[in-house]
């Protein structure tokens, strides 16, 4: 069958018609979309979207060579394709731009700890050795009982009960000596 025989039955609805138009011609849009500077990657987006133009237009189709169309169809979606690529890349790079200028990016410890109290606390805790921070850190912050910290940390549950004390009354005096406030920053 020929272009126009393929085209007439198109244009008359035939779906198999138009399938075997594009599998004549898919190459030589992917060819031509290449060597007009499209990259391999973008090869099939192209494609696709010169085949999506011609169904939506073939009605309108009566020219005496299909390949020219084809190839009018294939530089403009190659040129729009760049066109509107070249308008997104510019806009994402003046939104990072501007997110860079506006934007604060907290770190882990400012997103957890938000007040100002809670980030005190974090620095006095810090301050504690570390047979005195863990107990605390998972009695207060994680709701384990003495047991359960005494499993965690292979202590008896005596000891554990006397850190805790002990990080109590530590954790107090660094907070009173330091004024409640900038300790350890």
């Amino acid at each position: 069958m020929t272009d126009k025989e393929l085209i007439t039955q198109a244009q008359g609805g035939d779906i198999e018609a138009y399938t075997k138009l594009m599998q004549l011609h898919h190459r030589t849009v992917e060819r031509f979309a290449f060597q007009c500077g499209v990259h391999s990657t973008d090869i099939p987006d192209i494609t696709q979207e010169v085949f999506v133009k011609i169904y939506r237009f073939l009605h309108q189709f009566n020219q005496d060579r299909f390949t020219t169309w084809l190839y009018k169809i294939t530089l403009n979606a190659t040129r729009d394709y760049y066109r509107k690529e070249s308008r997104e890349k510019s806009k994402e790079e003046k939104l990072t731009k501007s997110s860079a200028r506006h934007t604060y990016t907290p770190s882990a410890e400012e997103r957890i700890l938000v007040f100002e109290e809670d980030q005190t606390l974090h620095q006095a805790i810090l301050q504690l050795d570390e047979k005195y921070r863990y107990p605390i850190v998972l009695y207060y912050f994680h709701e384990l009982t003495y047991e359960q910290i005494a499993e965690v940390l292979n202590t008896p549950l005596s000891t554990v009960k006397t850190r805790l004390l002990r990080a109590k009354e530590q954790l107090k005096r660094v907070l009173t000596t330091n004024g409640g406030a900038e300790s350890g920053r």
